[in-house]
């Protein structure tokens, strides 16, 4: 850490100390990525004496809070220890009791969170029943970087609706596909299986009906371990209901569901549901199916984080309903040149450069041979 930064928490009331085992609560909120939802990533880390004698991070819905997880670890009694927390502990009560009576009956004599709880049942309720028991509460340490691990179930809270990141495999000239249409592989291993730990990581893959008859994709999780998570549900926006009924999206495990129009194949859609396929009708728009509709319909499933991984006209239907937060581009070293290969987004396009859809660069990493772009709406 530079003097800079040490000098900024001392002003702020936080040890150079207080910044480390936050960092370390913040690691291992990462642990319940792809298990947790739809509740938010939180890590705790509880010490004692400069010496940490307990942790713990929430794992999946209705089970131990952070808080709780990391007290029941702690090697000895927690009596006037202190809690490193990535979220202001919750006062209310839900499918488990308040983190704050678990953590009054410990004898902790101070609770020090990254940031507060924007849940409307608890903001500011925890740190304020805390401190008002005779326990220290602070928060505001490590703020941002707690925002930025739940920033998808910080989106989910306030509008019920999941945050979307749109994934795209292509060329150095802005390319899905080749001429021929074929697209595998035009980025290398590594990022292929970049690509599967973000599947793992969401609670659902949305493709298009194109996609499915160009590509017959599985969007399962096979590069890497699920390690706990729940394989993400797969979703398809086909608003004809052209799916072949021996695609492999047209299995039930992992769980498909389809969002088609009124003006669909009744036939078809009961096959499909003989096979353990979901189908749901939604109204009409622009791109065959109501977009919004579709997003508030996996919202209230409990959809938190999702994924799309579609072609150009679903790709540019999102973006021009303003409905992405989140660009994942992986560029390969590749060029294919020439005017009939597949672009990333299709649409009618801007007419003039200051009509451009913008957006924000917030990082750019290596993965391999190819360069991964994020970028945030």
């Amino acid at each position: 850490m530079c003097a800079k930064g040490v000098i900024v928490l001392m002003e702020r009331g936080f040890s150079p100390g207080d910044y480390e085992h936050m960092r370390r609560a913040l690691r291992l909120a990462e642990r319940g990525r792809g298990s947790a939802h739809p509740n938010p990533l939180v890590g705790a880390v509880l010490v004692k004496d400069g010496k940490v004698i307990g942790e713990g991070w929430h794992a999946y819905p209705g089970g131990e809070h952070a808080e709780v997880a990391a007290l029941r670890s702690a090697k000895e009694t927690a009596e006037g220890a202190t809690l490193y927390v990535t979220m202001e502990p919750c006062n209310h009560w839900g499918r488990t009791p308040p983190c704050t009576e678990a953590l009054l009956r410990s004898g902790i004599r101070r609770v020090v969170f990254a940031r507060e709880d924007i849940n409307p049942a608890v903001r500011g309720g925890g740190a304020s029943y805390l401190r008002e028991r005779g326990i220290e509460a602070e928060g505001g340490l490590l703020e941002e970087k707690a925002g930025e691990i739940n920033r998808d179930w910080e989106k989910f809270v306030t509008t019920g609706m999941p945050f979307v990141t749109v994934k795209v495999a292509m060329t150095a000239d802005g390319r899905i596909a080749a001429r021929d249409g074929s697209s595998r592989w035009i980025t290398g291993e590594k990022s292929r299986r970049k690509v599967h730990l973000m599947r793992r990581a969401a609670d659902a893959v949305l493709t298009g009906i194109g996609t499915v008859l160009a590509d017959d994709p599985e969007l399962t999780v096979r590069k890497v371990p699920l390690r706990g998570a729940r394989p993400p549900l797969r979703v398809v926006v086909d608003s004809r209901l052209k799916m072949p009924e021996g695609a492999n999206l047209a299995s039930g495990d992992p769980p498909t569901l389809i969002f088609t129009t009124p003006d669909h194949d009744r036939h078809k859609a009961e096959a499909l549901r003989r096979k353990g396929v979901e189908v749901v009708e939604v109204k009409g728009g622009d791109s065959g199916v109501d977009l919004k509709e579709v997003l508030r319909f996996l919202g209230e499933r409990g959809v938190v984080d999702l994924l799309v991984e579609a072609g150009a006209r679903l790709n540019a239907s999102l973006l021009e309903a303003g409905l992405v937060d989140r660009l994942m581009l992986f560029v390969a070293p590749r060029v294919f040149g020439g005017t009939e290969a597949l672009p990333w987004i299709g649409g009618k396009g801007a007419e003039k450069p200051d009509e451009a859809m913008a957006f924000r660069w917030k990082r750019a990493v290596r993965v391999g041979e190819d360069l991964l772009l994020e970028g945030r709406i």
